[in-house]
């Protein structure tokens, strides 16, 4: 197996991550226009599109090569990586269940879902407290 260098992996990241975060740029605010801010419809719209792509590219590039490496690199962690981490965590749920056992599965989504929204919550504390 042929791996791309990694400073050819750096510049498809950059390229893929510029297009991904434009493109959830362009769709959450399409979706503002659409059904207004009361509810985070554009973040909702990105995550699970990009899950959706996510099991899609993994199946479609797996077993292709080597030239599945670049495209790999470009589109899931650079387009996706942009467009949404939300897919890499729904693929990545998806493969413990999978490949190890799903207790597993299910204590990454207990710890990512509690533990973000915790962190969060802790983030904005700090903010809170550090601009006095």
């Amino acid at each position: 197996m042929t791996l791309v260098p990694m400073w050819q992996q750096v510049l498809l990241v950059a390229l893929g991550g510029a297009v991904g975060s434009v493109g959830r740029f362009l769709v959450a605010a399409w979706m503002v226009r659409m059904a207004g801010s009361a509810f985070p419809w554009g973040t909702l719209a990105v995550n699970l599109v990009g899950s959706f792509l996510a099991g899609l590219l993994f199946v479609w590039l797996d077993g292709r090569g080597d030239s599945a490496n670049w495209w790999r690199v470009l589109l899931m962690v650079g387009v996706l990586g942009g467009f949404t981490t939300w897919s890499a965590f729904a693929l990545e749920v998806m493969l413990l269940g999978r490949d190890a056992t799903p207790g597993w599965a299910g204590a990454y989504v207990v710890a990512s879902l509690v533990g973000g929204v915790l962190l969060v919550w802790a983030g904005w504390r700090t903010g809170v407290i550090l601009r006095g």
